[in-house]
């Protein structure tokens, strides 16, 4: 029984591309979450005058808003996944769903 149903989902096109755009998008996410990170990462590593220096007459640097945005960027990045799936891919799997319980 459990081969069947197996068997049904991998035949089934609304599975084909769930798994396709799925691990697409995932994929250009994960690419640009690590240009953000790494990009600082770097930035940390060879320029640490630019970081150092003030941003304005106050006491903070660039390190910190720069810092802050990697932060906010995961956070945006994550959301905008949430996003997707709530919409494309709820509806794709539930068109799976309905399709095995038929």
């Amino acid at each position: 029984m459990q081969d069947d149903l197996v068997q049904q989902l991998k035949r089934d096109p609304n599975y084909h591309e769930l798994v396709k755009t799925r691990s697409r998008f995932g994929w250009w996410l994960t690419a640009a979450m690590m240009v953000v990170y790494y990009g600082y990462i770097l930035l940390i590593a060879f320029d640490k005058e630019f970081l150092a220096a003030k941003t304005g007459g106050g006491v903070m640097t660039w390190g910190m808003p720069i810092g802050l945005f990697v932060i906010v960027f995961t956070v945006l990045i994550t959301g905008v996944y949430v996003r997707r799936a709530n919409n494309k891919y709820d509806q794709l799997t539930q068109a799976i769903h309905a399709k095995v319980k038929a």
